[in-house]
């Protein structure tokens, strides 16, 4: 089978879970003899090992994104300017700047995006479907959110294959949206689902709200849990001394950077956790600086900054490395999401969690055993959950043997690219 999947990139500055799923599964689906393709989008996308063997240019390029949204004069400019713009380096650096992926400054172009070819991109919508028609014509196209659901219709009508969409987090994103935009987006992209055949939620948490918000009918959405590459996880030797907490995720806000520094301030004020150690890996952008300037102070403010740190690189043979320093991993994001891609991770690494009880998180804690759940927003419950799995070394133990044992058998890549053909199979073969 043919599969092109579409996905947005978001440089190399931080976790992008998305992208590092899509590389995954395009990497299987190679692996087990689909002829599967990566389009990059907006921004060179977070990858991991040695690059496909098919690589696309970069589409919808960040920084002529943004010039088209801004001036009319970018939206009939010939190729050979926009093509100064997608030069990866200069896209690299624009990955860093405050705006590029932040909700809050992105309103008008998400709805102009949503708009497709009604929208002041319309000239990279045809750009990207003339490509795929001129290319190999693939069976199907797969768009790795639904943010992108304004390309469908285009696609459809050039290629006329059926287009799948992925769901994970889009609606944290357009509920951050200034309240006036926010509306019109959900209601542009209602619309715009009309034209997707079939939708993939990660997981079942997920695929109810979004079926709820977007009015989708139940038989078009599936669920397919996120699988991990696990052939290199493993657990540390022995376990970690001094004993650490770690946080593996963007530093921003509604990841919950600071309500586990609270936590761990907290526990800091216990003689039992003297020695303890606070980690963050996962990276952030420059409109996260603020947020991390608050953390720090509330460190130094309590006497314990010497006793935290960042982890600047989170490649994969890193993110191994630091998850195995680990005696116990907290994400307390600030809202229910849909997934987790560092839940699997930590639990292939043999590090147990403690994680809000909201969102997917809870399904997660059923499907692996090896999450401790917490009240949502609250870092006085959070530092009791901690406290008790890092003195109750018989429950960690077991925590961390049945979440590994979990993903290992349950979650692990190659299950998630079988059952996404499946979907891609099933699709194909339904009437238009």
């Amino acid at each position: 089978m043919k599969i092109c999947h579409i996905t947005p990139g978001a440089g190399e500055g931080f976790y992008c879970e998305n992208c590092l799923r899509d590389d995954g599964i395009v990497k299987s689906l190679r692996a087990t003899g689909h002829d599967a393709m990566m389009v990059p989008m907006y921004l060179p996308p977070l990858a991991e090992g040695p690059p496909p063997q098919k690589v696309a240019p970069v589409f919808f390029g960040g920084i002529n994104v943004y010039l088209q949204q801004k001036s009319a004069l970018f939206r009939r400019t010939p190729r050979w300017i926009d093509r100064m713009f997608d030069a990866k380096g200069l896209l690299r650096w624009a990955a860093r700047m405050a705006g590029m992926t932040k909700a809050a400054t992105l309103g008008e172009t998400t709805l102009s995006m949503l708009r497709g070819e009604d929208g002041r991109q319309a000239k990279e919508l045809r750009r990207l479907t003339a490509y795929l028609a001129a290319s190999d014509r693939p069976d199907v196209v797969v768009l790795s959110n639904a943010l992108l659901a304004g390309l469908a219709r285009e696609i459809r009508r050039a290629l006329g294959v059926p287009v799948v969409c992925m769901l994970h987090d889009e609606e944290g994103f357009l509920d951050a949206l200034p309240e006036r935009l926010a509306d019109q987006a959900w209601q542009t992209l209602g619309r715009r689902c009309r034209d997707i055949d079939a939708f993939v939620s990660v997981s079942r948490f997920y695929a109810d709200l979004m079926t709820r918000r977007l009015g989708l009918e139940a038989d078009r959405v599936h669920v397919v849990h996120v699988g991990l590459e696990t052939d290199d996880y493993s657990p540390a030797a022995a376990p970690p001394r001094p004993q650490a907490i770690g946080f593996l995720s963007p530093m921003t806000q509604s990841k919950g950077p600071d309500v586990l520094a609270d936590a761990f301030v907290r526990l800091k004020g216990d003689p039992r956790f003297v020695d303890l150690r606070l980690r963050f890996s996962g990276g952030r952008t420059a409109a996260d600086k603020p947020l991390l300037k608050a953390i720090r102070r509330r460190l130094t403010e309590a006497g314990v900054a010497d006793d935290a740190e960042v982890v600047e690189d989170f490649r994969r043979p890193s993110r191994i490395a630091f998850l195995q320093s680990l005696s116990a991993v907290s994400v307390p994001t600030v809202r229910g999401e849909a997934f987790g891609l560092f839940v699997l991770e930590a639990l292939a690494c043999g590090v147990p969690l403690v994680l809000p009880a909201h969102g997917a998180f809870l399904e997660l804690a059923d499907a692996t055993g090896g999450i401790v759940l917490c009240e949502p927003n609250s870092a006085e419950d959070l530092t009791d959950k901690l406290a008790n799995l890092l003195t109750d070394g018989e429950n960690a133990r077991e925590l961390a043997r049945r979440g590994r044992q979990a993903v290992l058998e349950n979650f692990n890549v190659e299950q998630a690219a079988q059952k996404l053909v499946a979907v891609y199979e099933q699709t194909i073969g339904a009437p238009a």
